[in-house]
């Protein structure tokens, strides 16, 4: 079973988001997609400034398996970005819902978001 944080909420595109304030968050990728993409090696990051639309491709991932894309769990403009990932991608395989993290947004509209429980019966 995979990891699945109380705290967080979840999409069914696999990204995690934790609120951060009144109207930021912090999102990345799940321990669920992670294991799926084995070695993460590469992370196309979003911009700080960019608007994103819930459910739309932000960015992706490269690992030695395959590409994938990362979407938006919510509508919002881009306010930060972990730089560190462009060094060391693999701390998404280490530290997803930490030091793993991919971006912090200034939400506009919430996208349909699930609950830990909601989101482990969907990758049981």
């Amino acid at each position: 079973m995979t990891n699945t944080p109380g705290n967080l909420k979840y999409t069914k595109e696999h990204e995690w988001i934790e609120e951060r304030g009144e109207k930021l968050i912090r999102f990345g990728i799940t321990d669920y997609a992670q294991g799926a993409l084995g070695d993460i090696v590469y992370v196309q990051l979003p911009k700080v400034g960019d608007v994103i639309e819930a459910g739309k491709v932000c960015g992706e991932v490269e690992s030695t398996k395959s590409v994938s894309e990362i979407f938006a769990p919510v509508s919002g403009k881009i306010v930060g970005v972990n730089s560190s990932l462009d060094s060391a991608p693999e701390t998404i395989n280490s530290d997803p819902y930490g030091s793993g993290w991919i971006a912090e947004v200034e939400v506009s509209a919430a996208g349909e978001l699930l609950s830990s429980d909601e989101y482990q019966a969907l990758t049981a």
